[in-house]
């Protein structure tokens, strides 16, 4: 028997992400954009635009969510209190905004992701396996990562989501580890740490390289993103992956079934 079509709402509609999360819904035979919430409210009456995550959860089945980290925990809140399923690629969570994503998570089915590509999922997965398979005391872990000249935050999440992996390979945490942003008289590399180099320029959609480097070889695994589509299809295949999920927090990994 199949699904009745999924009815997804898109919070930030008007913005660069919500527009691609439009195209990748209409392209897809089993699902409708709802609507979406928007600062400056348009649209018609087929797709309406709302100011408030209430409305929107309202007349959506799910909610995909490219915001800002202060809308995170009030959408959370909502989204629990609605009982609807919500795909979450917010990135830069402090611990407070992570723990409402957690709570929502145990009545709700939510998938949280720094990145919705299946080539970076892939590469994570690896990260942590490198990261197991070449120890500190004898491969240098370095991330470094390129995106367009108006990214706001730096290391990009998916650069730090690079650096949990291989801090997780290794049995560590990686706020203990991370060393970025070096500048002057900063002496020796530490020994354990897991470097960060953030460059930006010109319209680079996403580029990050993650290198082991010991005295004798180095190994580099690269991801090369060349169309913001590819987030948005992602997010929209773990939507429909998740309206058959039960409550629980999901990653990407769970969706391509690693």
């Amino acid at each position: 028997m199949s699904l009745p079509v999924l009815r997804i709402g898109v919070t930030g509609l008007n913005g660069r992400m919500g527009q691609m999360l439009a195209l990748s819904i209409a392209s897809s035979s089993e699902a409708i954009l709802a609507g979406g919430t928007s600062r400056s409210p348009t649209g018609n009456s087929s797709c309406p635009c709302f100011q408030s995550i209430d409305e929107l959860a309202a007349v959506s089945d799910l909610i995909i969510d490219f915001t800002h980290v202060s809308t995170v925990i009030n959408h959370a809140r909502t989204l629990e209190k609605a009982g609807k399923a919500w795909v979450l690629g917010t990135t830069g969570l402090s611990e407070r905004e992570q723990a409402a994503v957690n709570q929502a998570a145990t009545h709700i089915p939510v998938v949280q992701a720094a990145n919705f590509s299946p080539g970076v999922t892939l590469a994570l997965s690896l990260a942590k396996k490198m990261g197991a398979a070449l120890p500190a005391s004898l491969y240098d872990a370095e991330i470094v990562e390129m995106h367009h000249r108006q990214k706001v935050d730096a290391p990009s999440g998916t650069a730090l989501a690079i650096g949990e992996a291989v801090a997780e390979g290794r049995g560590v945490r990686l706020a203990d580890v991370r060393e970025s942003g070096r500048d002057g008289h900063t002496g020796p590399r530490g020994d354990n740490a897991i470097g960060f180099a953030a460059l930006r320029g010109g319209q680079i959609v996403g580029e990050h390289t993650l290198l082991f480097t010991s005295g004798t070889e180095q190994i580099s695994l690269t991801h090369k993103a060349f169309d913001r589509r590819i987030f948005a299809d992602g997010a929209v295949r773990a939507a429909l992956w998740l309206r058959e999920q039960p409550a629980g927090l999901y990653g990407m990994e769970d969706v391509l079934g690693l």
